[in-house]
Order: C-alpha cells, then structure tokens, then sequence
C-alpha cells in the first residue's frame, strides 16, 4: 500500500528486503572479526628470518627488479594499500617495523599488487577503469532509487539508480580476483625468496586468506543490497 501523496511504500516486499540487509551486515562482521583474531594470532609468531615487514616489501621489490616504487610508513591499523599513482607500497603501523609472518604475508600481499601493476593484470586494469563510476553508483545510487519511490514509483528514475548502484557491486566482484591473485603471488615469492620458511608461509597464507574474505562479504552484502533494491522496486510495481 501507498501513504497518501505517494511519499512512501511500505509493503511486504519491502519489510522483507530488509533480511537481505541484516544477512549482509553479519557476513561482514564475521568476516572481520576473523580477520582481526587471525592477524593477531600470527602477530605474536616472529620469522625466522628476523626481516621487517618493510624489508620483506623492499626485498621483494629489488628482486623483481621494480623502479620507481617505494615503501612507506603510514598510520592506522591494517591500513596497508598500494597508491599506483604515487608509486608508494604504504604500509601501517602493525606491518612496517614487525617481524612477524602476519605483518611479512601483508606486506608481501601489497607487492602483490606491485606485480599486477607492472604486468597490467586485466582484472586490476578493469577495476582500475570502474572507480569513478563505480564511487558514484555506491554513493548515489540507492538514494536515487529512494526518490523515485518518494515520488510514486518512477520506474525511469528508480531503475537509473539501479543501475549506477550496479556498478558499485560489479566492482566489488571484479575484485575479487584481484586481492586473491595478489595474495597468490606473494606466498609464491615468500617461499621462493626464502623469506619465510615453509610453516611459516602457511601462517601468512592463514591471514591473507582471512583477509580476502572480507572482500568476499563485501562482495556478498553488496549483492543483497541490489536484490533488496529490486525487491522493493518490482514489489512496487505488483501492487499499483
């Protein structure tokens, strides 16, 4: 049913809808609270090797023979990333000076990324090109299918929103194969490095693995979100 004047809809679909939303916000704090227990599990495990994560990270780079990038300090916790436009592998306070296997397998994981940039991996490239239509779809989108319904269901100005709110999922599952390629490659160069021993790569390869599940109910709360914005659009449409 309608309120009067068209300026809201609560109906059955919509109530439901709401599920898909809950389901998304448990997936993702499970997921980082495993990642959270898992680093601070393998925090406390020291490599044998007694190399920083920023030494692991320099290392790495020097063997692949990569110019014109460099290792950074950055602050926060797990705020880890790689700036391609900056060339700057930026690493946080947990993985810079640590000697543990989870601060090696992060910092290895961001020279992941290094290696991606410099053999112009594909999926990398495709989330590259999704960014800025990709913010604006997250950001806007689902408020322009709000005002659609605000308006009496415009079906244009609802599926525009749904549209652009698209591209913001399309880019959470473009990267997914792109932080677990990343993740591939840096235990594959740990080991053949001889940075960390073999039990040891097994303790990263624990945390790069609880990390990259983070992506994955992102990714998942990202979906639902759509399929509740389809939801209360088509549900919209049955009862008028």
């Amino acid at each position: 049913m309608y309120y009067s004047g068209g300026y809201g809809m609560y109906n059955g679909f919509y109530s439901a809808s709401y599920l898909l939303v809950i389901i998304g916000a448990v997936i993702c704090m499970i997921a980082s609270a495993r990642v959270k227990s898992t680093y601070r599990k393998y925090a406390k495990v020291m490599s044998a090797s007694g190399l920083t994560g920023a030494q692991a990270a320099e290392m790495i780079l020097r063997r692949n023979g990569v110019l014109g990038v460099t290792v950074q300090h950055v602050a926060g916790e797990l705020t880890d990333h790689y700036d391609p436009a900056r060339g700057v592998v930026n690493l946080s306070d947990a993985t810079y000076n640590s000697t543990s296997v989870a601060a090696i397998g992060v910092a290895a994981h961001e020279c992941g990324h290094v290696m991606q940039h410099q053999t112009e991996y594909l999926p990398l490239k495709i989330r590259t090109a999704l960014v800025p239509v990709a913010n604006i779809g997250s950001n806007v989108g689902i408020w322009i299918v709000m005002l659609g319904l605000i308006l009496g269901l415009n079906d244009t100005l609802a599926m525009i929103g749904i549209y652009l709110f698209s591209f913001g999922v399309l880019f959470q599952l473009v990267t997914l194969p792109v932080e677990f390629d990343a993740s591939r490659r840096a235990l594959v160069m740990l080991q053949d490095y001889g940075i960390l021993g073999q039990t040891e790569v097994q303790g990263s390869r624990s945390v790069l693995s609880a990390a990259a599940m983070t992506y994955v109910a992102s990714a998942a709360a990202s979906v639902l979100q759509l399929l509740r914005l389809l939801m209360i659009v088509n549900g919209g449409r049955r009862r008028r």
